[in-house]
């Protein structure tokens, strides 16, 4: 299992691979942690809107592994529109530790105007000792900008969504932020997979995993990983997620990454157009009704 650390802006290490908890139901979120971390996930990610932080927390309390063995990433989601100072020391306070190795703004919404305002915020937290590092989530290239221009401490990561079919349009933000060496990290990677099932990156994925007596899953996360992104992932079933850490054995070719690239923006552009198509169709339907009622009504 070579999964190992990546070194961030800051000076501090993460690990390559998490276990993610989003919509993880309460009453087994404890259980999973545990299952994760017990299989060899040493990084966990949760976040204030998943409403399972203090069960995370049962989680570690139970592990009684030493604090330095595990990586906590949570993220100020807003909830109840607080701030992000009282949002993370009630995060804290519920997983029962007594800091947070990555603290993110969940969504640029959260800042309103003002950006820069509540990066300073993060910053503060960080100065505090309450969090080791900080960084973002689903921000895009100008947004990331706003911050960069009045920082004095730069975002470590930015999580994204990363999968095949928004990867041309996730290309131009991926090479800005290897510019600024702000690390990704991926979520919702294997969407082909789970909501996409039968499109075009379907082929190169298939024909990639027989070569390499592989899964489709594990060939989409190695994908993930050859961007340069930190994987996010998550399952109840532990023979699937040692599959997941198998990954770190996974290397594709530059060929196999062009190959489902490809494949992920041919299906990205059909998905625009066949929106679009939509889009005329129910404006002509319209056009078309108004101008039926308007003859009724004139002759």
């Amino acid at each position: 299992m070579p999964f190992h650390t990546i070194k961030l802006n800051d000076g501090t290490e993460i690990p390559e691979i998490f276990f993610g908890t989003w919509k993880v139901p309460k009453q087994v979120c404890t259980s999973e942690v545990d299952q994760a971390v017990d299989i060899g996930f040493d990084g966990i990610d949760t976040a204030q809107v998943y409403g399972n932080e203090e069960e995370v927390g049962n989680a570690i309390k139970q592990l009684g592994l030493p604090r330095k063995d595990l990586y906590i990433t949570t993220k100020w989601s807003g909830v109840d529109g607080k701030g992000a100072k009282q949002s993370c020391e009630e995060s804290l306070e519920k997983m029962g530790i007594s800091y947070i190795d990555l603290y993110l703004i969940h969504h640029p919404r959260l800042s309103g105007n003002d950006i820069p305002g509540s990066w300073k915020e993060m910053e503060a937290l960080q100065k505090e000792g309450k969090v080791k590092s900080i960084g973002v989530s689903n921000f895009n290239i100008v947004q990331l900008g706003e911050i960069l221009a009045t920082c004095t401490i730069k975002p470590v990561v930015n999580q994204i969504l990363l999968h095949p079919y928004v990867i041309a349009t996730t290309t131009p933000l991926l090479e800005y932020m290897k510019t600024q060496n702000i690390v990704p990290e991926g979520y919702s990677t294997l969407i082909p997979l789970t909501s996409r099932p039968g499109g075009p990156v379907d082929e190169p994925v298939n024909a990639i995993a027989k070569r390499l007596g592989a899964k489709p899953e594990q060939i989409l996360l190695a994908w993930s990983k050859a961007k340069g992104a930190i994987i996010v992932t998550t399952s109840s079933k532990k023979q699937r997620l040692e599959g997941y850490l198998d990954v770190g054995d996974i290397d594709l070719t530059d060929e196999d990454v062009a190959a489902i690239d490809k494949a992920g923006t041919e299906g990205q552009l059909f998905a625009q157009r066949s929106k679009l198509a939509v889009k005329i169709g129910r404006f002509m339907l319209g056009a078309g009704l108004t101008g039926y009622i308007l003859y009724r009504f004139f002759c």
